[in-house]
């Protein structure tokens, strides 16, 4: 029977590199040739651990296998200690660093939604020339093809009409794989009689298109932004055969059901970006570079069958509206404080330099540095990450505060995503940081294709020294939670924490400044308040203010009827950890008739000092009017109704 405990199963993969088992957990057991020799070592746990660790990813499939094929149960996970530590030329003193990745493969990242795309087949195929025939050819015994030809086009026409070729400009494009919609201007059917070049009847303007599939060989600008990211929509030269043929042979197979993951939770009730037709936090809307995202009323919404999982949303998303699912920033946070605190209680003499990189880019360069270089240095700790561009600043905080030295991110020399907001991320925390004490500009980034050029950029790096000061602190759930409590570790943690920064405009914290003469105590501002960082007191007239709840989205400086409100980004750090504070107080209004507060009684006395002299308020119906503003509204309905008059009625008639 399985108990709940963990093995650490390690190899030296014949030799190739050193192991301590003893410094790398309970648990660890190590071994020369686990996957052939000493496979016994891998069915023994099986029977005996509950959780198991095996550090090897090359023959994870065989292990998958195996521990299928015996029934197991319980959790297996890989770490690659290999290309990642052991084949280093810094490999005996990678033992910290193998017992971080150990630990942070052992944080299982939570379950994701895919989103199912259905495609019948039904093709679209653009062209300007034969290329377009060409590929309805090779492609009509598989798709439901239609050919719409640019307006002008010299083409001979087909010798038999096995699938519609048609005439037309494309003038607008929406949807995807499955649900694409296209309006068709210049629009018309062939002639019959075409001879040498077909030839096409009456246009129109107006038609709609949809189909499952839009091949795309006209060579015009695309029909979508970040086009190669958009599903079903595929694009090639017609000039370039070989990118014709490969396109032709994608093709073939998008017909059936595709699923690809929800990259983004969203949570409407978080969302800031609007309320009462006033705009607020538009941070996402010009970052998505498929076009995902729309203004929806109150909300953004974010159509997850063309998001393309860039995760940049999600990175400056102030109020955790937007989460990233694979994985979640809090799982990124977990695994981080085991990695760190596993490199710290191995004994490492240096804080480590983590390196975060995704699997495309980012793994490749990493595996051809250890088998073909040097390997990584041993104070450089390799973390990956679905995109690079989903890191926000919760991350970057989170990694410092636990005690990193820096925090690297690798890239393409040209990014798959456009990164601006991970630019401005990277910007916001290096303020941070350095303004709390840590070495200036902790988190940088690397921009290279190129192995050599990122073992020269990581061998050239000093590794900086374990600060006294560490924080060990669990990760909340929420994505707000986490990112407040990060930057209040990173800056509790840092060498000179600060009191007070001040940010720049569009930074996540701040406060909200009031002008007390102009406010009115009507209290618009706290209706309008997305994360209700302004209360009421539903006792007496009173403006409060929260300043962890802020997210500088501006909606109640365009709500304020009095202009009174204004922002200022900013970090203060007694006033993120502050409960409530009062903005603005007075003493209610008591009805003259009940006793009833209502109003404010400066308000109620503006408002009869202002009248005072007016006709309409004057001799004896006018002083019945003026009593009526010294009622609350139930008392003023109930002497309306008793008197019998129109308050708003002339005097005089």
């Amino acid at each position: 029977m399985q108990t709940r405990k963990t093995a650490r199963l390690t190899c030296t993969c014949e030799q190739t590199m050193p192991i301590d088992s003893a410094a790398l957990g309970a648990g660890a057991q190590p071994a020369t040739q686990l996957c052939r020799a000493q496979l016994d070592h891998f069915r023994a746990a099986l029977g005996e651990f509950a959780e198991i660790t095996v550090g090897c990813t090359q023959e994870a499939p065989l292990f998958t296998e195996i521990a299928e094929d015996d029934g197991y149960t319980g959790h297996l996970r890989f770490a690659n200690l290999r290309e990642t530590a052991g084949w280093s030329d810094e490999a005996a003193r990678a033992t910290p660093k193998m017992a971080a990745l150990l630990a942070m493969a052992e944080i299982a990242p939570a379950a994701f939604e895919v989103v199912s795309l259905e495609s019948a087949g039904v093709t679209l195929i653009l062209g300007r020339d034969e290329v377009a025939l060409e590929a309805a050819r090779d492609l009509g015994e598989l798709l439901d093809i239609t050919v719409l030809l640019t307006p002008g086009v010299d083409v001979t026409p087909p010798r038999q009409t096995t699938w519609p070729v048609l005439q037309g400009r494309i003038v607008k494009a929406q949807g995807h794989l499955g649900a694409f919609e296209l309006t068709v201007n210049a629009y018309a059917a062939p002639a019959p009689s075409s001879r040498q070049r077909l030839a096409f009847e009456d246009a129109r303007d107006g038609a709609v298109s949809r189909c499952d599939l839009v091949i795309d060989l006209t060579g015009n600008t695309p029909l979508f932004s970040a086009d190669a990211l958009r599903p079903g929509y595929l694009r090639a030269d017609p000039r370039d055969p070989v990118a014709v043929a490969r396109l032709i042979a994608r093709a073939q197979q998008m017909v059936g059901t595709f699923d690809k993951p929800k990259y983004i939770e969203f949570t409407p009730d978080l969302c800031a970006h609007s309320r009462n037709t006033l705009t607020g936090c538009t941070r996402c809307l010009p970052l998505c570079p498929t076009g995902a995202i729309t203004s929806a009323g109150d909300t953004v919404a974010i159509d997850p069958a063309i998001c393309a999982g860039c995760g940049q949303c999600a990175a400056v998303c102030p109020t955790g509206a937007a989460a990233y699912a694979l994985p979640q920033a809090e799982t990124l946070a977990q695994q981080l404080r085991a990695g760190l605190g596993a490199w710290f209680k191995a004994g490492a003499r240096m804080a480590p330099s983590l390196l975060l990189h995704d699997a495309d880019h980012g793994t490749p360069l990493i595996d051809a540095m250890a088998r073909f270089g040097r390997g990584l240095p041993a104070h450089v700790l390799p973390l990956q990450v679905n995109e690079i561009s989903q890191i926000g600043p919760e991350t970057l905080a989170a990694a410092l505060a636990y005690g990193a030295g820096e925090v690297v991110i690798l890239d393409r020399t040209r990014p798959a995503h456009p990164r601006d907001g991970l630019e401005a991320t990277l910007a916001l925390v290096n303020l941070i940081a350095t303004e709390a004490g840590h070495p200036p500009a902790p988190c940088t980034l690397i921009e290279t294709d190129d192995p050599d050029a990122l073992q020269d950029a990581l061998w050239q790096r000093k590794a900086q020294p374990v600060r006294p000061t560490r924080s060990s602190f669990l990760p909340p759930e929420d994505k707000r939670g986490l990112l407040l409590l990060s930057v209040q570790e990173l800056n509790r943690t840092a060498p000179e924490p600060a009191a007070h920064i001040a940010l720049p405009e569009g930074a996540p914290f701040g406060r909200v400044e009031l002008d007390l003469d102009a406010c009115t105590l009507c209290l618009s501002c706290v209706g309008a308040c997305p994360t209700g960082a302004l209360s009421d007191n539903p006792d007496m007239p009173m403006l409060r203010f929260s300043e962890s709840a802020c997210v500088q989205c501006g909606i109640c400086v365009e709500t304020c009827p009095e202009d009174a409100l204004r922002l200022t980004p900013q970090l203060d750090f007694d006033a993120l950890g502050a409960p409530r504070r009062v903005l603005k107080e007075e003493e209610p209004f008591a009805c003259t008739q009940c006793g009833k507060p209502f109003g404010t009684r400066s308000s109620i006395e503006r408002v009869l000092g202002r009248l005072e002299g007016h006709w309409m308020f004057s001799g004896p119906e006018g002083a019945e009017r003026r009593a009526l503003l010294s009622m609350c509204d139930d008392c003023r309905t109930e002497a309306v109704v008793k008197a019998g008059f129109d308050p708003h009625d002339r005097i005089g008639g």
